[in-house]
């Protein structure tokens, strides 16, 4: 690892370390009857109870990148303490909480963060009323996207700049709730092709994740995004598709107790991932091989799993060059913004590298 990745890293560990504390705050004032908080029903458990299973998940991990991206985007463009950074945050980190259970609620995964996914904490409660369990998830995640906005529209934000903020979360918040209906049709084709897959992780991902955060953070700092989209597109796009290529990978070569969940989640649920569509590829000659890994795909059985690790030796180094290759490209687009501060945007630079060499 060299310097100045080291210093970027540690950098973003900052970020998180005085990010979990005034996450955990928000959570408590939320909770608090007397500080107006969520302002929960009185009476009744499952309001409470949906509250504190959002923020077990919200609390549990995650490498906070979004934070990261939100106060370095700031740093772009200022020398000093923002404030409504720590409300912008708390957005994108309970947005993210929503796309979660509800991502783990349609994948029907038991695990998340090395605890419980939200549906599966409710099925253990109600055994017998997997309906109501399903409903309770699905509400749960809902709370989590509502209160993403109500953390920038009660922050210490001017109200001008509030609503644009949260204009942006919600653009955000709807771009992956499309990114998950493409999800969903993608795995109805039967190779979606580089393209989709591209589209699929723009909408359900990268918008959230990485353009969210940018603007964001330029926002809170008083500068308007808007001249600088193109190039903020660019690079969330490079970055995601990075990002989103080395998940893929990760999702069979990875190590499950780091990761926080079993190997293997998306290819059990018969995901179109890009490791998929490279092993199409791969195996377009081979018959054989193309009826093993259609056999593979979409099954329960542990031995299946085996079948593709053994196929994927293949296309393993293929997907870890491409994701390098957009993570390349993302590094080379930051490392042109010679118009802002210089320690942000060598932070922007070396980034990338850290996205497709991470275990978890």
């Amino acid at each position: 690892m060299n310097d100045a990745l080291a210093t970027a890293l540690r950098r973003a560990a900052d970020h998180q370390e005085r990010f979990e504390a005034r996450f955990a705050a928000h959570f408590d004032a939320l909770a608090d009857p007397e500080g107006g908080g969520a302002q929960l029903p009185p009476g009744g458990r499952f309001p409470a109870r949906a509250l504190g299973l959002v923020r077990e998940l919200s609390l549990r991990g995650g490498k906070r990148l979004r934070v990261a991206l939100l106060h370095e985007a700031a740093g772009l463009v200022a020398d000093r303490p923002v404030p409504g950074l720590d409300a912008a945050a708390i957005s994108v980190e309970l947005l993210h909480t929503h796309g979660l259970v509800h991502d783990d609620l349609i994948d029907d995964a038991p695990l998340r963060r090395g605890g419980p996914s939200t549906y599966y904490a409710y099925r253990a409660e109600f055994p017998d009323r997997p309906d109501t369990a399903l409903a309770l998830a699905v509400l749960a995640g809902d709370l989590a996207a509502f209160l993403a906005v109500r953390a920038l529209l009660t922050g210490d934000l001017p109200p001008e700049r509030a609503l644009a903020m949260a204009a942006v979360a919600t653009d955000a918040a709807a771009a992956a709730v499309n990114g998950q209906l493409l999800d969903l049709e993608r795995d109805f084709l039967p190779d979606p092709g580089t393209a989709f897959l591209h589209t699929v992780t723009e909408y359900k991902s990268t918008r959230y994740s990485i353009l969210a955060p940018l603007r964001l953070g330029l926002l809170a700092a008083g500068t308007d995004p808007a001249p600088h989209d193109a190039d903020l597109r660019a690079y969330a796009t490079a970055l995601g598709t990075a990002n989103q290529i080395h998940d893929d990978w990760l999702d069979l070569f990875g190590d499950p107790a780091t990761l926080g969940k079993p190997l293997g989640t998306d290819l059990r649920s018969g995901r179109h991932s890009y490791l998929v569509h490279a092993l199409l590829a791969a195996t377009a000659d081979d018959p054989s091989a193309r009826a093993d890994l259609r056999a593979a795909l979409g099954s329960p059985d542990p031995a299946a799993l085996t079948a593709l690790r053994a196929l994927a030796h293949h296309v393993d180094r293929a997907l870890s060059v491409e994701a390098a290759r957009h993570a390349r490209r993302a590094a080379a687009l930051a490392a042109d913004w010679q118009h802002w501060r210089p320690e942000a945007v060598a932070f922007f630079t070396q980034l990338p590298a850290w996205s497709v060499t991470r275990d978890h």
